[in-house]
C-alpha cells in the first residue's frame, strides 16, 4: 500500500510540474518573431503552431530562399513555382499564399493560369509514364536524343535565316 501511495504522490507531483507555466520562448524564436512583426505587422498563426525550437531556423530558410533577392530565381518565378507545387499537393493555404504573392511580385493572371496548367500537365504525364512503367534509362535516352535533335535543328534554321 505504501508503494501505491508513493507512486500516486509522485505522479501528482509530476503532473503538477507539467502543468506549471510553460517554458519561456527561446531567444532565437523571440528574435525571429519580432522580425516577422516588423516585416508583416504580425506573427502568422501557422508560425505560432510551429515548435519554438524550430522557428528561428524556419524563418531563416524562408527569408533566404523565398524572400531573398540575391537568388538565382526572381521572386515572381519562385511564387509561380510555389503555386504550381501547391496546386498539386494540394494545399489550399499554399495556393492562396503563392497566388497572392505571385500577383504582388508582378505575375499576370495569364502567368498564374499557366503555372497551374504546367503543374497539371506534369502530373498528367507523370501518371501516364509511371503507370506504364516506362524504363527510366530508356526515357532519359529518348529525352536526350530529342533535345540534341531540336538543338541541331535550331542551329540549322538560324544558319539558313542568316543567309
Amino acid at each position: 500500500m505504501k508503494t501505491k501511495v508513493t507512486i500516486a504522490i509522485a505522479s501528482l507531483a509530476f503532473a503538477g510540474a507539467c502543468a506549471a507555466a510553460p517554458a519561456p520562448m527561446n531567444a532565437d524564436a523571440q528574435t525571429a518573431k519580432a522580425e516577422m512583426r516588423r516585416m508583416f505587422g504580425r506573427v502568422p498563426g501557422f508560425v505560432d503552431a510551429f515548435p519554438d525550437a524550430g522557428v528561428a531556423g524556419a524563418w531563416s530558410e524562408f527569408k533566404a530562399v523565398q524572400l531573398g533577392g540575391d537568388t538565382a530565381l526572381s521572386p515572381k518565378v519562385k511564387e509561380l513555382i510555389g503555386l504550381a507545387v501547391a496546386a498539386q499537393i494540394p494545399c489550399q493555404y499554399c495556393v492562396y499564399f503563392h497566388a497572392r504573392s505571385a500577383k504582388a511580385d508582378g505575375a499576370s493572371d495569364e502567368e498564374i493560369k499557366e503555372a497551374v496548367a504546367m503543374a497539371a500537365v506534369t502530373r498528367h504525364w507523370s501518371t501516364v509514364i509511371n503507370g506504364a512503367q516506362i524504363d527510366f534509362a530508356t526515357f532519359r535516352d529518348e529525352v536526350d536524343a530529342m533535345m540534341r535533335y531540336a538543338d541541331e535543328h535550331a542551329k540549322q534554321e538560324a544558319k539558313a535565316a542568316a543567309r
